[in-house]
């Protein structure tokens, strides 16, 4: 049964959403479906919208999404549960890390490279890479699924409010944020930095990086940089718009 915009809150955040998973299957930065985003609804962040359980990323639509508490232990009892493991990482992001109101986990490929690495952080090779200058979570302690006692662990490590991206060793990547415009934009460009980072190391050849201070200053005005997510959700809302997606019913 559709749900109608009139009948649900936050409508918008869910477009927002359900357009952010579409664009990502395009990307092919999704994996089956495996990956899952949640945004917050609620003012203390507990309350908040899922992808639902083995929907391709491609198919959701707004009135598809799954808004779930927190707080309450019997969410998987529940006949739309989410997955599980969504549960496990995402429960615990929305209960424990307050400044994560929006949570993107996906196995894109090149971030994934980079989490198969001994040493995987991100050297400040360009622009998109000196912007996660010591802004970027390093996980080297793979638990398994993502079940309630690893997705605990996984939150815990967000302590500094600085650092908006996980790098889950041996698995993905994690990126959290205030709006899904911002967490979308962050993960979308994390992955090119990664992307091009790998393909560097490709070529063999000596790589050139930024001093620490230049990367610093680099990831600061990139920070201070007006509204550059919000025009590329609105972008790609548009681009749906104009193909008559569903996404946003």
């Amino acid at each position: 049964m559709t749900v109608h915009a009139a009948n649900l809150t936050d409508w918008n955040t869910r477009a927002d959403l359900a357009a952010a998973l579409r664009w990502t299957a395009r990307l092919d930065m999704h994996e089956g479906v495996a990956n899952h985003f949640s945004i917050a609804v609620n003012e203390a962040g507990t309350r908040f919208l899922i992808n639902p359980n083995q929907r391709h990323f491609s198919r959701v639509r707004a009135s598809d999404l799954v808004e779930i508490d927190a707080d309450d232990p019997a969410t998987l009892d529940r006949p739309d549960a989410p997955d599980p493991t969504a549960w496990g990482l995402h429960g615990a992001l929305h209960r424990r890390v307050p400044h994560a109101r929006c949570a993107m986990h996906v196995h894109s490929t090149y971030a994934t490279v980079l989490a198969t690495l001994a040493d995987p952080t991100l050297p400040p090779i360009d622009q998109n890479s000196a912007a996660f200058f010591d802004r970027v979570v390093i996980d080297d302690q793979y638990g398994g699924l993502a079940f309630e006692e690893e997705g605990a662990r996984c939150a815990a490590l967000f302590t500094d409010p600085k650092r908006k991206v996980m790098i889950m060793g041996n698995h993905g990547v994690l990126v959290i944020g205030a709006s899904v415009a911002e967490t979308f934009d962050r993960l979308y460009h994390f992955e090119r930095a990664a992307r091009t980072y790998v393909l560097a190391l490709q070529t063999g050849r000596a790589l050139r990086v930024l001093s620490d201070e230049m990367a610093e200053k680099t990831a600061r005005e990139l920070e201070a940089y007006p509204e550059q997510g919000d025009g590329h959700l609105s972008e790609l809302r548009a681009i749906l718009d104009a193909e008559a997606s569903d996404y946003a019913s």
